[in-house]
């Protein structure tokens, strides 16, 4: 019924259920995403909270691909995580360099 799945720990097997920390990690998403919807004035604050979701997306990832034994293609999604975060970063950066403040409900999209 419940996906369990073995992990060793200091030479000690424990088994866990899959599906609790899937709800775990999911119950985090939520979470993130409502911090990210009250907390839009700042564009840094927003590239944090979707960091943040990402983190926990690539968590729930991994949780799958070691159960199906694919530990490799979480490589990949690391490498599109690096490149997402680096992209916001330097958008973050021309946006202050325009603008001088990095405030949502102060751009007009139209200026740039």
């Amino acid at each position: 019924m419940f996906l369990i799945y073995k992990i060793k720990v200091l030479g000690v097997k424990l088994y866990k259920n899959i599906m609790i920390d899937l709800l775990i990690y999911m119950y985090l998403c939520i979470i993130i995403l409502n911090l990210m919807i009250f907390t839009y004035k700042f564009m840094l604050v927003v590239l944090m909270m979707i960091e943040l979701m990402i983190l926990n997306i690539s968590m729930i990832m991994f949780l799958v691909f070691s159960f199906m034994n694919l530990e490799l293609y979480m490589i990949y999604y690391l490498v599109f995580m690096v490149c997402e975060s680096t992209l916001g970063l330097s958008l973050l950066v021309v946006i202050v360099r325009f603008s001088g403040n990095e405030l949502f409900y102060v751009f007009n999209l139209s200026k740039f």
